[in-house]
């Protein structure tokens, strides 16, 4: 894990994602006339458990539950219960404890028990500003990305092969663009 604050140096460029240049063809808003976050009752649970994601991107919780409400409505994906932002340290434990691999990764995903609805998504703060910064994109489009890389996951979709990587990949580019975020598959000039 990186050490506190060494990730802080992108902060103005990680920043730079504003939801006011989504097309609003979602039917639920996410801001009232203030500009506060408004989640949908449908909508998942939004746990901001690391606190250090809001230095990264204002209004985080509009983001994650932006990205969801996409990728359940365009993908018809069914609606998480939960989306954690997160640390490496908590999703590296949980990736140990659950997938046998002691290392951190950008997001988990939890399918919910047989016969129940929902599951969750996790996502590790500093994996996710370090992927970001490699890939020279806002934090905020990669956590779009994650989300609904994550709610595709629930849904059933995978990368194992070839094929269902670029199925996945294609679902998730044509997601993201009907809330104006980049195909991150596309390489940046």
């Amino acid at each position: 894990m990186e050490p506190p604050g060494s990730i802080g140096r992108g902060l103005a460029a990680a920043t730079e994602s504003d939801p006011s240049r989504w097309n609003g063809s979602l039917p639920s808003p996410l801001f009232d006339g203030e500009g506060d976050f408004e989640p949908d009752d449908d909508g998942p649970e939004i746990i901001v458990e690391e606190r250090r994601w809001r230095a990264f991107i204002p209004r985080a919780e509009a983001f994650a539950w932006r990205a969801c409400a996409a990728a359940c409505l365009h993908a018809e994906a069914p609606v998480p219960e939960t989306i954690v932002l997160s640390s490496d340290r908590v999703v590296k434990r949980l990736n140990a404890r659950h997938r046998g691999r002691n290392k951190p990764t950008n997001v988990l995903t939890f399918e919910p028990p047989a016969g129940f609805p929902g599951g969750e998504i996790i996502l590790a703060l500093e994996t996710v500003c370090r992927e970001a910064r490699a890939a020279r994109r806002p934090v905020a489009d990669h956590l779009m990305h994650l989300v609904v890389h994550g709610v595709l996951h629930l849904d059933g979709h995978d990368h194992h092969g070839a094929g269902e990587a670029r199925r996945m990949e294609m679902e998730e580019a044509r997601v993201l663009s009907t809330i104006g975020v980049p195909n991150p598959w596309k390489p940046r000039t």
